[in-house]
Order: C-alpha cells, then structure tokens, then sequence
C-alpha cells in the first residue's frame, strides 16, 4: 500500500527562485500539450496519446533550451497529469482539461527517486535534481528506503514535500470485537452507533467574515498591481489556514476512531451530488466528510482494522425495527409510531447503517 508522509520545507532565496522557475516552465509545457493536443484534434480528428507526446519532448527541449534546467522526469510528469486529466474527462469524472495559470501549477513531482540513500543522505533534508539539498522539517520518522516518489507543493506561502511510499500491507483483524457505525451530519459533524457525538467545529463559517473582508480589500485593488498581488496572497493565506485546521481535525477525529474500533461502517455517500443544493452546499464543504471517509479508510488498511461502505438509501427515513418513518431535516428526533422508539434521528442512523454493514460480513 501507498503512504504519503508531509514535510515543511525551507529553501534558500536561491533555491526558491529556482523552484518558481520551475513550476513557470512546467505549467508552460502543460499548456502547450494541452494547445497541441486540441489543435491536433481539430486538424485530424484524432487526439495525441501521452506516448507520442513524450517521444516528442526531446525535440521540445532542443528548440527550447531553457527546459534543460528542468530534470527530465519532471516534465515527463507534466505530460502525465495532462493525459490523466483527459482519463479523467473521458471517464466523466471531471470538465475538459484547462489551461493553468500561476495560481493552478503549484506543484511539481519527481516521479521516480532514482538514489534513496543520497536523495536523503543529510539529516533534516531532501535532495532535489537541479536544485541542490533543500532544509526538510522532518517531524516524524518516515520509512527512507521505501519512499518512491518526491512531490514538491507552494500553498498558502510555504513550501511542502510529500514523500509517498511503498510499504507492506497489513493482514486484516479476522474476528473484529469492535464494531461502529458512524453517521455524518451537519449539526454534529459525527454521531457513533455508541451514542459518542464529534461536534462540527466549522472552521470556515468561524473564519468566513475576514475571508470575506480579505476578499473585497483584493476586489478594489487594480489588477497587475503590487498590492493586489499582496492582497491575493492574503486571501490565499487565509484559505490555506481553514484547509489546515479543517486537515487536523479531520486526522485527529480519524485516529480516535479507528484505534477504537475495528470494523467501522459508513454512508457510501455521493458529496458532488450533494453540494448541489445551494442551502447546504457551503456547510457540506465545510463539514469535509469526503476527506473524513478517505482518512477513515486509509488508517483502517494501516492497522489491518475492516472498513465497510454501504448504501445510504433511507437510513435516516427508517426505524431499527424497519418501519418508514418519514421526517424533513428540521426534525431531530426520530418517533416510530409502530413500535414506540423515541431517540435521535442520527443515532437511530448510525444505528442502521452499522447493521448493514454487519448484514455484508455475516
């Protein structure tokens, strides 16, 4: 399985010209692929595949010679996430791929770590091709030897490694002793079959009054201008100190559940569908169950613990004893006039969506 561990980095002013640099070049490259492929289109009728575009990079570089600079694995991963855009268009998943902007490319990739041992042969840094070591925050041990692939990120005014690894997978509980079914919510974020409550903290509706402040100061500025590219680096600040809080809450409610548990059952829930609703799709957002579920699942394979999805469908509409009760959002106490339950609607969920979930393994 795949672990993906992140760290602070700190590059020298030098490095972090460099790296800018970069990032310029490959989003060029991007969205010239991107140009190429669509001319290509329209003249043919036909698409050009990531293959014959990579065959094509080297002839790119000798008429662009600025790309040299560039490690050649990097640009090949340009060409990679563009053909997986179109992968992901084709499948319906996403829009048609677009051209990118300083403000979309802020990454860049080293798809294979061709040396482990000298890529992080100094204490407390990373080796990067063409950029030299660059000072890492390692606040965690992180399995060197098995790390296959080096992500550099700028967000919200910093620099960011993600190192993702190859390691073991873990043989599954046989018999789990521990079993709970959680219920998603926007009046509490969570509520556990065990009648445990993880309350919604909304750290965007908390913050959303300076974001909006921040927001309108950016609006009156004159776009080109020096301000407003101070005033969108606020702004993007701001985004990136709601993302994190959001982040560390979801990591922290995650860890207390799966160390508790080990079968944990949840709501197959369709969130893109979701947020279609314009009443609830900023508290939805906000709440992060996507994220949530995804951390669930992955520290469940970690520790060999069972996760299990299940269909949604009238678990909040149904009582324990499989009687309709039907209900609109604004009543929170769930009354079954067939066999006399009086209990809290998202109790009664959890309740019911941990029963299906027992129903898949029995």
């Amino acid at each position: 399985m795949q672990m993906v561990y992140r760290y602070e980095v700190y590059p020298s002013r030098e490095q972090e010209h460099k790296l800018f640099h970069t990032l310029k070049l490959c989003r060029k490259l991007y969205n010239h692929a991107l140009n190429e492929r669509r001319e290509t289109y329209k003249e043919t009728g036909y698409g050009l595949t990531y293959n014959q575009q990579q065959n094509a990079l080297p002839a790119f570089i000798k008429q662009n010679p600025e790309y040299s600079q560039v490690h050649s694995q990097v640009l090949q991963d340009v060409l990679r996430r563009l053909d997986s855009a179109y992968r992901h268009f084709f499948a319906k998943e996403a829009g048609y791929p677009r051209f990118k902007n300083r403000d979309h490319y802020t990454s860049l990739t080293y798809p294979q770590v061709d040396n482990v041992k000298r890529t992080f042969s100094r204490t407390g840094s990373v080796y990067l091709s063409k950029l030299g070591f660059v000072k890492m925050e390692t606040h965690r041990e992180f399995p060197v030897e098995a790390i296959k692939r080096v992500n550099i990120k700028y967000h919200g005014g910093k620099w960011f490694a993600n190192l993702t690894a190859e390691i073991p997978d873990v043989t599954p509980i046989g018999n789990p002793s521990q079993a709970v079914g959680i219920d998603v919510g926007l009046n509490h974020f969570a509520v556990l079959s065990d009648e445990k409550v993880i309350d919604n903290p909304k750290y965007y509706r908390t913050m959303e009054k300076k974001l909006a402040k921040a927001q309108r100061r950016l609006s009156r500025k004159t776009k080109g201008s020096h301000n407003r590219g101070k005033a969108k680096a606020n702004v993007a600040k701001i985004h990136a100190k709601i993302a994190n809080q959001r982040k560390d809450f979801l990591h922290q409610a995650s860890v207390r559940v799966v160390r508790s548990y080990d079968l944990i059952v949840m709501e197959d829930l369709k969130v893109h569908n979701m947020v279609r609703n314009p009443r609830l799709a900023k508290s939805i957002h906000d709440a992060g169950w996507g994220q949530f579920r995804n951390y669930i699942r992955y520290k469940c394979e970690r520790q060999g613990k069972q996760f299990i999805l299940v269909d949604p469908k009238g678990t909040s509409q149904t009582c324990l004893c499989g009687e309709p009760v039907l209900k609109d959002l604004s009543v929170r106490v769930h009354e079954c006039p067939a066999c006399g339950l009086v209990m809290d609607r998202d109790l009664v969920s959890s309740k019911l969506i941990l029963a299906r979930g027992l129903s898949k393994i029995a």
